[in-house]
């Protein structure tokens, strides 16, 4: 009999860690690799060299065994959750709903070497079989019966796929998480019209092109009658007793539009339970598992097609952010940091480059958003345009080069840039039934409808109307092709994400007077003479 006093502690050793995006590569070109996770998972293998069909079989039935953990602390590129397999023992411990053991990840700072321990939960008899809960601290049988979907199968089709705006206590719970405490209602603030107004920033791209002679930069942040800060303001509360005269480039309760999972969510005001036209169908992994497995058997069952995307909530340059067609990679992915999962776009318009062929592309604008109640919304009227280096097809999801458009974090990847000027009558020769005015009327039309859906409710479900908040946003987005009930076929914008303070260097570098702009519009109340247009 194993005693529980003294504890009973036993280290399993991991046979294969890794990051997802990583994970075909090592199968490929580590010696043995392939071999011997094939025999851990009962995969089929032949031959000595690795075959395109073997590793493909191992990658799916990985999620089978696959198990996380994340660092805290390093770069966003070094928290990026890493998945491992555990040895021959420890991947071959069964689950039971009345687990025997438990497990958990411990990493060994002194020899950088991750393990998992595993403990009894109570004496066992001499002969009794190890096993563990793999959905260990689940209580909702809902969720738990969909986590455990990799290993027991289960139909879902019962399950109403609809996802409904969740209620107000969701968004009163989002506000505490974010420790955000709200204003108190303020007068708006009357500036003579000469005024020269003290700046304080720590963005590096203001301080180095914002050359208007109404704006001086102060190193006093008590001097200051704007602030304009990098990272996310909290104590508004504070701000509007204290110093209510103080303009800043934040408005209260704006995580609604920049943060993924509260997007899909207000957007839903605009479309309903499905959301609107111009967002991918996006669930919530951690409140939605249970409707997005229905909705995914449903058009599996339909022989739809069954591409998402599985993204963080919070990060942004495509970190930790993966497409697939299996649903045990979505349901195991939840296991790892907060994430939404939308549909991907299979069928997205493509950019014809010479270089390369048929590709992927986004589109990104800057809104800069002057007031919430009266909502007034501006367009800057330049946009930033990104491509992939590789022919777009259904096939190599890990292929990043192929799937994705972010490609001027790596010095080792080809950046392709083309000017807005230059990509319009690119455009309209690739496809001239389709005017660019035309398409940017519907962009213009999803922005001014998701705006009007995040200022609809009061703080926290909407944005607070705070009379001395002004903001700057990026909204990138893409083009699909829809299939209206006319038989018409036309390009529908697909927002994929909206960032708050976004990297301004392309617009700065080519456009010099973009912060010129930018504060003649939001802080002068001056947009006639700028590149801006209103929206709203």
């Amino acid at each position: 009999m194993c005693c529980v006093q003294p504890p009973c502690i036993f280290l399993i050793d991991h046979a294969w860690t890794c990051r997802v995006e990583h994970a075909r590569q090592q199968l490929q070109q580590v010696p043995g690799l392939l071999h011997r996770m094939a025999n851990l998972m009962g995969v089929e293998f032949h031959g000595e060299l690795p075959s395109a069909e073997a590793v493909d079989l191992v990658l799916e039935e990985m999620w089978r065994f696959n198990q996380t953990y994340q660092l805290s602390h390093g770069t966003a590129e070094e928290k990026v959750p890493v998945w491992y397999i555990m040895d021959e023992f420890g991947s071959r411990i069964q689950h039971s709903d009345t687990p025997s053991f438990a497990t958990a990840p411990f990493f060994y700072m002194p020899q950088q070497v991750a393990y998992t321990l595993l403990w009894p939960l109570r004496d066992l008899d001499t002969g009794e079989e190890v096993t563990r809960d793999f959905a260990y601290g689940e209580a909702d049988p809902l969720i738990r019966r969909c986590r455990l979907l990799p290993w027991v199968p289960a139909d879902m089709l019962d399950v109403s796929s609809s996802t409904p705006e969740p209620p107000d206590q969701h968004y009163q719970a989002i506000l505490e998480e974010n420790k955000e405490k709200l204003p108190l209602a303020i007068s708006p603030v009357a500036y003579p019209r000469d005024h020269v107004f003290r700046v304080y920033t720590d963005v590096q791209q203001v301080l180095s092109h914002l050359t208007h002679p109404r704006f001086t930069f102060t190193q006093s942040e008590a001097d200051a009658d704007i602030l304009y800060n990098f990272s996310h303001f909290k104590d508004y509360r504070r701000l509007s007793q204290e110093r209510p005269n103080v303009l800043l480039n934040q408005f209260p309760c704006e995580n609604l539009l920049t943060v993924k999972d509260c997007l899909a969510s207000i957007a839903r005001r605009a479309g309903g339970p499905e959301g609107p036209a111009w967002l991918p169908r996006t669930f919530n992994l951690r409140t939605e598992l249970p409707q997005f497995v229905s909705y995914f058997q449903q058009r599996e069952r339909r022989g739809q097609d069954n591409h998402w995307i599985c993204k963080p909530w919070n990060l942004a340059r495509s970190l930790d952010t993966h497409i697939t067609r299996s649903l045990h990679s979505v349901i195991r992915h939840r296991e790892s940091t907060p994430k939404v999962v939308s549909k991907y776009i299979e069928s997205p318009v493509l950019f014809l480059r010479e270089d390369v062929g048929k590709v992927k592309f986004d589109v990104r604008y800057v809104v800069l958003l002057r007031s919430v109640k009266p909502l007034t919304l501006f367009v800057y009227d330049v946009f930033w345009l990104r491509f992939s280096n590789r022919p777009f097809a259904l096939d190599d999801l890990d292929d990043y080069e192929k799937h994705f458009t972010v490609m001027n974090y790596d010095p080792e990847v080809v950046l392709k840039q083309v000017h807005y000027d230059e990509f319009i009558p690119e455009f309209e020769k690739q496809y001239p039934e389709f005017p660019w005015k035309s398409v940017q009327g519907e962009i213009f039309q999803a922005f001014t409808e998701l705006f009007q859906a995040a200022c609809a409710k009061p703080p926290p479900l909407g944005l607070c109307d705070y009379a001395s908040s002004r903001a700057v946003y990026a909204i990138d987005l893409m083009l699909k092709w829809d299939d209206r009930p006319d038989g018409r076929r036309v390009m529908q914008p697909q927002i994929l994400e909206v960032n708050f303070n976004p990297d301004c260097e392309r617009a700065c570098r080519y456009h010099p007077t973009f912060f010129n702009d930018v504060f003649s519009t939001l802080y002068l109340d001056e947009p006639s003479n700028c590149h801006v247009s209103r929206l709203v």
